[in-house]
C-alpha cells in the first residue's frame, strides 16, 4: 500500500502540489498541516510563478477528513484541532499570493469540496461530483462553509449542505461557478491545465498578487471565523448522536 504524502515540484515556474492517502485521499491531521505548509512556502518562493493544487491517485479528490481520526475524538480540543486541518489549509491558499489553480479529477466530499472552492480556479473532469456529507454524521459543512458559500452561492451551498445523502454532479458544479471548465477525461483536464497554466505562469506577477488581493476583499476575518467553525464541529462530535451515527459507519 502507498504511503501518504505531500510533494511539490516545480517547472517552467509552475508549482505543483499533490497530496495523496491511500484512503480516497481521506486526510489526516498530519498530511493536513504539511499541505497547508507547503502552500505557504510556495507563496514566497520566487521560482513559482503560479501553482497547481492536485491529488494523488485517478478516483477521487479528496473524501475529506480522516474517518479514523474523527471517530476517535473524546474531548473538545482534540476535535478542534481536527476541524482546523482544513480551515488551515483553506486559509493558506486564501492568504498565498499566488493564483492556485485547482485540479479535481474525481469525486470529492466534505472538507474535499472546501479545498476545491478555496483554489482561485477550478478545473475538473466529468467524473468530478460533489458532496457535503457533514450533516449526516451529527455536524455540519461549518469550516468549509464559507469558501464553499464564496463559489456556491448561499443558495447552492444551503442545498448541498442539506441534501447530506446526494453527489452533485460536475456540470451542476460548474454552473453554480465552483469549476470553471469541465473536461470528458483526466488526459483532457491536464492537457488543458498544462497551457493555462503555462500562459498564467508569463503574467506580471505583481499584477496576479493584486488581483488575488482583490478576488479575496472582504475575507480579513477567516482565520477567526472558521477556528470559531472548528470548536463548534468540535463540540458536535462529541454528541450521542454523532458518536452513536459513527459507531454505525463504523461497522
Amino acid at each position: 500500500m502507498e504511503q501518504p504524502y505531500v510533494k511539490q515540484t516545480i517547472e517552467n515556474g509552475i508549482g505543483t502540489i499533490e497530496f495523496f492517502h491511500p484512503a480516497h485521499n481521506s486526510l489526516p491531521g498530519n498530511i493536513l498541516a504539511e499541505l497547508a505548509e507547503t502552500i505557504t512556502k510556495a507563496g514566497t518562493n520566487d521560482a513559482i510563478k503560479v501553482i497547481i493544487l492536485k491529488s494523488g491517485g485517478d478516483r477521487t479528490f479528496c473524501a475529506g477528513a480522516s474517518f479514523n481520526e474523527l471517530i476517535n475524538i473524546n474531548d473538545a480540543e482534540t476535535g478542534r484541532v481536527f476541524f482546523s486541518g482544513f480551515a488551515n489549509v483553506i486559509n493558506a491558499i486564501r492568504k498565498c499570493p499566488k493564483f492556485i489553480i485547482g485540479r479535481v479529477q474525481g469525486k470529492t466530499v466534505g472538507g474535499g469540496v472546501g479545498l476545491a472552492s478555496a483554489t482561485d480556479y477550478c478545473m475538473a473532469t466529468k467524473f468530478a461530483s460533489i458532496k457535503l456529507s457533514e450533516l449526516n454524521v451529527g455536524i455540519g459543512p461549518f469550516v468549509v462553509g464559507p469558501a464553499v458559500e464564496r463559489k456556491l452561492g448561499l443558495s447552492g451551498m444551503s442545498q448541498i449542505a442539506i441534501d447530506a445523502n446526494t453527489f452533485y454532479s460536475a456540470d451542476w458544479a460548474k454552473e453554480k461557478g465552483l469549476f470553471t471548465q469541465v473536461f470528458e477525461s483526466t488526459e483532457a483536464l491536464d492537457e488543458a491545465l498544462k497551457t493555462f497554466a503555462e500562459n498564467l505562469s508569463k503574467y506580471n506577477p505583481e499584477a496576479m498578487k493584486e488581483m488575488k488581493a482583490m478576488f479575496w476583499k472582504g475575507t480579513e476575518d477567516w482565520d477567526s471565523l472558521l477556528a470559531e467553525r472548528a470548536q463548534i464541529s468540535g463540540r458536535l462530535v462529541l454528541s450521542e448522536f454523532t458518536k452513536e451515527t459513527l459507531k454505525r459507519f463504523k461497522k
